[in-house]
Parts: C-alpha cells; structure tokens; sequence
C-alpha cells in the first residue's frame, strides 16, 4: 500500500491537468483505497489512472456529506460482500488499509454497475525503474488523504486524517536470540475490536444515515451517541454485565434497540443481528417505516420567533418526512402544532415568494392566538410537501397551542414544548 501511494505523490507532481469528474457516488457500499479534499478531483481522477496502469480496475467519485473525493475499487449493494472484498483485497495486496465507505440511500436507485475486484501483478524491479520518476522539493509533495475510522471523544464521530508515509526499518534478528515469534493474545472487547453499525431499511434496499446512542444496560445511563454506518469502538460500560443497549431512533423509522456484550462480543454472534467479518463485528439495525398509528416529533425541525417559518438548520427533517411520504403513496399523515404556554401576539407568516426557511421582504404580519400560531406552523410544513408534490388530500393540520405541553412552561425543557409531531392515520 506504502508503495502505491509513495508512487502515487510523485505522479500527481507530474501528470498534466486533468478536468475534474464531479459526479456523486450513488448510495452504496464501497472499497476504498484512498480519498482527497473536494479541491484535489483532478488528483483524484490521477490517481485512479496511476492504478489503473497497474492493472486495477479502479474509479472515484464525490461524497458531499463528507466533501472528499473517494478512489474505488469495487462497489456493491450489500455489506457483507463489500466487506468480504474488502478482507480479500487487503490479504491479496498491498493496499493493506483498505476500508469500505458507505453511502447512505437507495442502492440502484442511481448506482453504477458493480466492479469486480482486480488485483495488479506483483511490480518488479524493471516496472519501478520504468515509473521512476526525480522526487519533487518536499514542499512540492502533495499527499493523499486515507479517511481513517478514529473514534473522537465524547461524540463518536469519525475524524479524517492525512497518512504520512512510514520509513522503511530493517530489523535484524540473530535466530540464536529468538527461535519464534512471540504473540501476546488479549481478550476481544468492543473496546479493543472494531463494530460496524448497519443501519438499513431491507423493504426498499435503503442504506439509512442516522445515530445510535450507546447506553450502560444495568444503570440506563447514555454513555455515547455514535454515527451509524461507521468503523467504530464502543466505551466500556464497567458495570456488571458487560452489557450495552444500542438505539437507533431516526426519524421516518421505528426506533429500534438492540442489545450487545461488551466483554463477550463473540458469543452474541448467536443473535441474529450480530455477525463476525473478518475482525469485525457487524451490528444490523433492519429498521422499518412507520405505520398507520405511529406519532412521532419533528425534533429538528425549528422556527424563528413568533413565525410560522422554519429556520434553514429545519430542512434536513423535513426532506427525511419528504421522502417517506414518496416511498409510500398511500400514506397519510396529521401534523400536531404545539406552542409553550397560551400566547397571543404577532404573528410572522410566509409571503408569496414561498421562502420556507427565511423571513424574507414579503413577510406577512398578523396577530393571533397560541393555537393559531401552533396551526400556522405546521400548515407550512404542508405547504411546502405540496410544493415538492406531495397530494395536500394526503395531510390533516390540528393546531393545539399550549394545550398539551411535555415539560412545564417554565422549565429548563420548556423549549421543547414548541414542536411538530407527526402521525401516521394510514398507510
């Protein structure tokens, strides 16, 4: 792999400007052998040319929630064969770190076709001497960046990192001062041994992009909130069972808990949702759309004060509802306004240039009640489902006001009071 790359800097000193290929990857699940800023394409599409040369089969693409450039050299549309390939990839060549990225969508919907995996001759020392090439200043050095999965603290998201490359040390060892490698074993724990959360919808093919919170069983407590579809490791719960319960509560699913051990992690390869690849365990979230009866809060989904206008942060959510209303025609909803407290006052309504998520000049201002506010608000979270083609036969408004608040309107939750729910009245 050291080798690769070491190539790989100088080729990208030499080669001419390439245009940059712009194109996203399609929902997916990826081996990757290397990634570069969004600034770097052109060193992107290089580098799939360098291994290409080499007799890969490789290709890249962009990733816009991580805003890299990811270099590929096979695709497909589950996970234990992306990691199978990504086993063999590593056992059969020198890209030793490879990793599998996974793209969060439907699989097909836009995808490519998959690629086999191609593995290059061994290079000789007439192929390097052929590829030589002057070494540049190291201020010319332009390197390549390896998304490595390297757990943060405290928020369990993954950091990227540039990967610089190690020096070449020999190691001489006389057979009379060792007859054989010595391995220390350590017992395997989800803190010493990576998991990898799944998070799919199995009904529609979809690889869903959320969270799971990582809670002590025995006492309840939230130990952490990790990013689903990620290599991670789990923070030990120290208390008497070993055991963490993971939940997965991402909007437009059914939350789902499920349960492992964290000093046992083999034995739970019984269950149905953990499994061993490699040397990783995979936990499964089979998550499922909600159904005729479900009520579920808009949690993201915000407004400016005294407005019936969401704030830009809110459009996320509200694409997640908007797509769960495309998948299923036959679904129908209700939207619950909820103000905090009875108020009465100003009132800021959308104008006619139909901007969701600013107040814009054509703002309207009228005054009304803590129940109109609480309608006005959700009926524009219906407006724009309408503008995006959603049937307005298909969702119901009830605006309550302060009516039926969660925390008392004075507390250090009372914020959480204003909010949207959804309902499900069929499906």
């Amino acid at each position: 792999m050291q080798k690769c790359l070491a190539l790989a800097f100088l080729l990208l000193i030499c080669t001419p400007s390439i245009a940059q290929n712009n194109n996203e990857l399609a929902a997916g699940y990826y081996t990757v052998v290397g990634a570069f800023d969004k600034s770097k394409g052109e060193y992107a599409q290089r580098f799939v040319q360098h291994l290409n040369s080499k007799g890969f089969n490789a290709n890249y693409g962009f990733n816009t929630s991580r805003a890299l450039y990811f270099v590929y050299l096979q695709s497909h549309s589950d996970l234990k064969t992306s990691l199978e390939a990504m086993y063999k990839l590593r056992g059969e060549s020198d890209f030793k770190d490879a990793w599998v990225r996974v793209v969060p969508g439907v699989i097909g919907q836009r995808g490519e076709e998959q690629r086999p995996v191609v593995l290059a001759e061994p290079e000789t020392s007439a192929t390097i001497a052929k590829d030589k090439v002057t070494t540049p200043e190291p201020a010319e050095i332009v390197k390549v960046v390896e998304e490595k999965q390297v757990p943060v603290a405290n928020n369990g998201l993954s950091e990227v990192k540039a990967v610089e490359p190690e020096s070449q040390v020999e190691e001489i060892v006389s057979n009379e001062e060792i007859e054989e490698k010595i391995v220390q074993v350590f017992p395997i724990n989800l803190g010493n041994t990576e998991v990898f959360l799944s998070l799919f919808n199995a009904s529609n093919n979809r690889i869903i992009d959320g969270d799971v919170q990582v809670v002590d069983t025995d006492r309840g407590k939230l130990l952490k909130t990790v990013k689903g579809n990620d290599y991670l490791t789990l923070p030990d719960p120290k208390n008497q069972s070993g055991k963490v319960t993971l939940i997965c509560d991402v909007f437009g699913y059914r939350k789902l808990q499920l349960e492992v051990n964290y000093r046992n992690p083999e034995a739970d390869t019984a269950l149905a949702h953990v499994d061993m690849m490699g040397l990783s365990f995979v936990v499964s979230f089979d998550l499922v759309r909600y159904i005729k009866g479900d009520i579920q809060t808009l949690s993201h989904v915000y407004f400016f004060n005294d407005a019936a206008i969401m704030i830009p942060e809110s459009r996320y959510e509200i694409n997640q509802l908007l797509q769960m209303m495309n998948e299923n025609k036959y679904m129908k909803i209700r939207l619950h306004g909820h103000t905090n407290g009875h108020y009465h006052g100003k009132i800021i309504k959308m104008g006619n240039e139909k901007n969701f998520f600013a107040i814009g000049k054509d703002a309207i201002n009228t005054v009304g009640s803590a129940k109109d506010l609480s309608f006005e608000r959700a009926e524009i979270i219906r407006e724009y489902l309408i503008e995006n083609g959603i049937a307005g036969e298909r969702i119901e408004v009830k605006g309550w006001g302060g009516k039926k608040p969660l925390y008392d309107k004075h507390s250090a939750n009372a914020k959480r009071n204003v909010r949207v729910e959804v309902e499900v009245i069929a499906d």
